[in-house]
């Protein structure tokens, strides 16, 4: 299976007004530039609304929140700088809603649960490390779960998320047994033929930055046969 990337042809827009672009992004897209040298989503962003808007010059694009590359879902970008300094502040204050949906192979201890670990992160092989006690350098992680479907072999959770942490679902779940299928880095045995893991930003709660209202945003799941058993 070939890994399809974003394009500005291709993008999967799920909301756009003046002020914020909201994508679902695709399991090989990254959303900030970094040492690979591949191109982010973010720069696709801005060539999608150079070409639509017509825009001469440069075009204004602010990366609010990350996703793991091999990760799906929703990305939200700031369309201006006034956007921009609100997003920053609502993600940092938490005031979001995040909920996210996961496939693992090993059925969790309890059918819905909260977690709470401490994460330290190894810099050297871009990992975090879940700890049930506090480490010294390490920060609180804490999450709720939800088995929402039982499949033939597997099991799909609903996670929401009370803080922030690198790769915290992906360490937290890894930490009861339960690694996301697809990923190698925290335990799965096997990759997906994709190279991405079965962890998709599902649903985003938030205040839009400017006209003020509620804003509830869910990205469509990748088209693959465990997904479209969802």
């Amino acid at each position: 299976m070939s890994k399809i990337v974003s394009t500005k042809d291709n993008l999967q827009i799920l909301h756009e007004d003046n002020h914020i672009i909201v994508v679902n992004k695709r399991v090989g897209d990254i959303v900030q530039g970094d040492k690979t040298g591949d191109k982010p989503l973010s720069d696709v962003v801005k060539e999608y609304i150079k070409e639509k808007y017509n825009k001469p010059g440069e075009v204004f694009l602010g990366v609010v929140h990350r996703l793991d590359r091999p990760t799906t879902g929703l990305v939200v970008f700031a369309r201006t700088s006034k956007a921009l300094t609100r997003l920053n502040e609502m993600f940092s204050n938490r005031a979001t809603q995040k909920t996210y949906w996961a496939v693992v192979k090993n059925k969790p201890p309890k059918a819905e649960d909260t977690l709470v670990h401490f994460l330290k992160r190894n810099p050297q092989n871009n990992t975090s490390k879940a700890h049930l006690k506090e480490v010294p350098d390490s920060k609180k992680a804490s999450l709720d779960y939800t088995i929402i479907k039982t499949l033939d072999n597997y099991f799909v959770l609903e996670i929401n998320l009370h803080t922030g942490r690198h790769h915290q679902i992906r360490a937290q779940l890894a930490a009861i047994g339960c690694p996301i299928k697809g990923d190698l880095k925290y335990g799965f045995d096997r990759s997906n033929p994709d190279g991405g893991i079965h962890l998709h930003a599902r649903k985003l709660v938030i205040t839009h930055p400017v006209t003020k209202e509620t804003l509830v945003l869910t990205a469509p799941t990748p088209n693959d046969a465990i997904w479209n058993a969802m």
